[in-house]
């Protein structure tokens, strides 16, 4: 592929709903480009961007992609994001390097959750959008009623460039709205000129005034030649809109049909008339020059020090390990070494790429604004930065979803669990929304993301990748235990068995603390030397071993306070041995008659909710036994609801929120402290345990 001036490069990221067609008008994309010579089908598993043979099972993306397509000069980096809420990790990664979007909508199916979501990320990186109704050929896509919808929801910025007409119920041409030119596609997905259908002249006028009102808008000399009833001139009507689009104050939609390459010709042009190169484009990455602590901004200057961001990894068996950068400043060249600052490593670059899918082309240089691939790099991790030494940057990491759901993971063959820990650490890698934990007190391996679905393809392609395979269940949770009541406790050790025998006897007094944060508290109140100093520590060990598995379920023990009141020795068969044992017996026998409870984990979650959806949330917060702490409202129409929850009640949340509110809820939750759980809970979680208290010994 050849090498792209900066102002020749367009980074473009394709957003909407899973299942709305960005894949389909992908493929047809680079099949008008030449960039392939057939179109594949996602129904197939053929597309050139879900290569994955996890995706191509599925049939929907789980990666992002990258389809760079070269047309009439430019270079347009094709980001192709998932539209299912549990791979929102990586459309995160495409935003971070794009300069413009296309939301991408499904003409029959209108606007969706994922249209809003879509448009929210875009809102608050403030990036250029084009909205692209597909599927016109379908007979029930209502592209007026998508148009209103949208005008609802976003206001005058909306502004349909385009208006669809038929002949005999099929999907022929449109009116570009913006010159009022009618246009005929042929066959290929190219058009010619033809005469405005006087059928709809109806709907041309209506949706021609929001193009006037949109351009109106854009400046007060405008909006003033509006309300004296003036004609725009064709020129003025291009420059308010480009700089409007650019501006992100307006908004134009457009209409086609991927699986036929409508449309696919106009939306190329736009990306060239209306989206910025990354030079010209709104947002620059922020960073720190490591060495000075100078604020840097990636501002694509390409006569400055080479910068890159590292903003996604592909790590994979057949592909290879490459990592995919956007050049912030300076040229990229092959065989350069960098540096990269945040790891105090240098690296050095073999060769350079651009991939197309699971395609690697070679390329000698990238300049700024550019995306391309790098090999085999040793240190470096997606989030990280490639500068000089001269020169270190290190720019700030993409802010990414934080994964709430969790399962419990264990290897289906026994010996394999080496082999499972490295596919998932390189899993871990490619999807930075992954996580695993080792849960060491409940002993059980974890395995977050941000919904079950995730955690569900991660076990898949551990199997497909690394022919390993893991079991995935319900999470065990770590509850505690403590006392409700004030007792005396004895305990006396004494063994004799030829020689030296064994003698400890002591008395306690076990009373709650108050302080669940810590397992214990230790006083002793001897009087008299009934039993020695040097003593006191072993009786403290007693306590101190017992606390690890209380007497109830064998979970740790908190907010105990032990005092040493008490006891006797023998001259000659005591032992710190004897004395913590003994405290360890003193301690079950108080424990159990100290009225014992069960103490459950207790979490603040936060739900983030349309107004519409609250009394739904609340009531299913009620049935998980969860307390409503507050709503507040966040001038969007939408709410914040805080409740407290037990943690065993989060099992699979993310799942049923979305069912309860259509994708559209989000909710993150983080442990607060332990509360006593109610009788039934107790009383079930005992008898679950009662083989695991049975193994506890003295």
């Amino acid at each position: 592929m050849n090498v792209y001036t900066t102002e020749q490069i367009r980074n473009v990221v394709l957003l909407g709903h899973g299942g709305a067609g960005k894949t389909t008008l992908a493929e047809g994309l680079a099949f008008v480009t030449k960039a392939i010579t057939r179109m594949g089908k996602v129904a197939d598993g053929t597309t050139i961007s879900d290569y994955d043979k996890e995706e191509i099972k599925r049939g929907f993306s789980i990666h992002s992609s990258i389809l760079p397509i070269e047309w009439e000069g430019l270079k347009i980096n094709l980001l192709d994001a998932p539209g299912y809420f549990d791979f929102v990790g990586q459309a995160e990664e495409a935003m971070s390097v794009a300069d413009a979007a296309v939301i991408v909508i499904n003409g029959k199916a209108g606007v969706e959750v994922g249209t809003k979501k879509a448009w929210d990320i875009c809102e608050r990186r403030k990036i250029p959008r084009i909205f692209f109704v597909t599927n016109m050929d379908d007979p029930n896509a209502d592209y007026l009623g998508i148009v209103e919808e949208l005008k609802q929801l976003y206001g005058k910025k909306v502004a349909p460039f385009h208006l669809p007409f038929y002949e005999n119920e099929k999907f022929t041409g449109f009116v570009n709205v913006v010159k009022m030119g009618g246009r005929r596609f042929a066959a290929d997905g190219t058009y010619e000129d033809t005469d405005i259908p006087d059928s709809i002249s109806g709907n041309l006028s209506e949706v021609r005034e929001m193009i006037l009102e949109a351009v109106a808008e854009s400046s007060e000399e405008l909006m003033d030649k509006y309300f004296n009833g003036e004609e725009f001139t064709q020129e003025e009507i291009s420059q308010a809109l480009r700089r409007g689009v650019i501006d992100c104050d307006i908004v134009p939609v457009q209409m086609g049909s991927g699986v036929n390459t409508y449309g696919t010709n106009m939306l190329l042009q736009s990306f060239q008339k209306y989206f910025p190169s990354p030079e010209k484009a709104e947002v620059f990455k922020k960073g720190t020059n490591t060495k000075t602590g100078e604020e840097i901004v990636a501002d694509k200057d390409n006569d400055k020090p080479v910068s890159a961001y590292v903003f996604k990894t592909i790590m994979d068996p057949f592909v290879g390990k490459y990592s995919l950068v956007k050049v912030c400043t300076g040229v990229l060249r092959n065989n350069d070494v960098v540096y990269n600052a945040g790891k105090e490593t240098e690296e050095k670059l073999q060769k350079l790429y651009v991939m197309r899918g699971k395609d690697v082309m070679e390329v000698k240089e990238l300049r700024s604004g550019d995306i391309g691939a790098i090999g085999k790099l040793n240190s470096t991790r997606t989030g990280d930065t490639l500068s000089t030494r001269e020169f270190p940057v290190v720019y700030h990491p993409t802010t990414m979803s934080k994964p709430q759901e969790y399962m419990r993971y264990r290897a289906k063959n026994k010996g394999e669990e080496d082999k499972i820990a490295q596919g998932l650490l390189k899993l871990t890698i490619e999807d930075l929304t992954l996580k695993t934990v080792n849960d060491e007190e409940n002993r059980q391996m974890l395995i977050y993301g941000v919904g079950m679905q995730q955690l569900e393809v991660a076990a898949s392609m551990l199997a497909e990748k690394y022919k390993v395979e893991i079991e995935l269940s319900k999470p065990k949770f770590a509850y505690r235990e403590t006392i409700t009541k004030k007792v005396e406790a004895a305990g006396k050790h004494k063994k004799q068995s030829g020689g030296h025998g064994q003698y400890g006897d002591v008395k306690l007094i076990l009373e709650p603390s108050g302080d669940q944060e810590k397992p214990y508290m230790f006083e002793e109140k001897i009087f008299g030397g009934a039993v020695p100093k040097n003593y006191f520590p072993a009786v403290e060990k007693g306590i101190q071993e017992s606390v690890l598995k209380g007497p109830l379920a064998a979970y740790p023990v908190v907010g105990i306070k032990a005092t040493l009141i008490d006891g006797s020795y023998h001259p000659v068969d005591s032992s710190e041995l004897a004395f913590k044992t003994a405290t360890m017996l003193a301690f079950r026998s108080g424990f159990a008659d100290a009225r014992p409870v069960l103490l459950e984990p207790i979490e603040s979650l936060k739900v983030m909710v349309p107004d519409k959806f609250t009394g739904d949330i609340m009531g299913d917060l009620n049935k998980r036994r969860g307390r409503i702490m507050g709503m507040n409202p966040t001038g969007n129409g939408n709410q914040v609801i805080e409740a407290e929850i037990p943690a065993s009640e989060m099992y699979g949340y993310s799942t049923d929120l979305r069912s309860m509110t259509g994708g559209m809820g989000d909710y993150e939750h983080v442990f607060v402290r332990y509360e006593q759980a109610p009788p039934e809970v107790q009383a079930k979680e005992i008898e679950r345990r009662a083989s695991k208290v049975e193994q506890l010994e003295v």
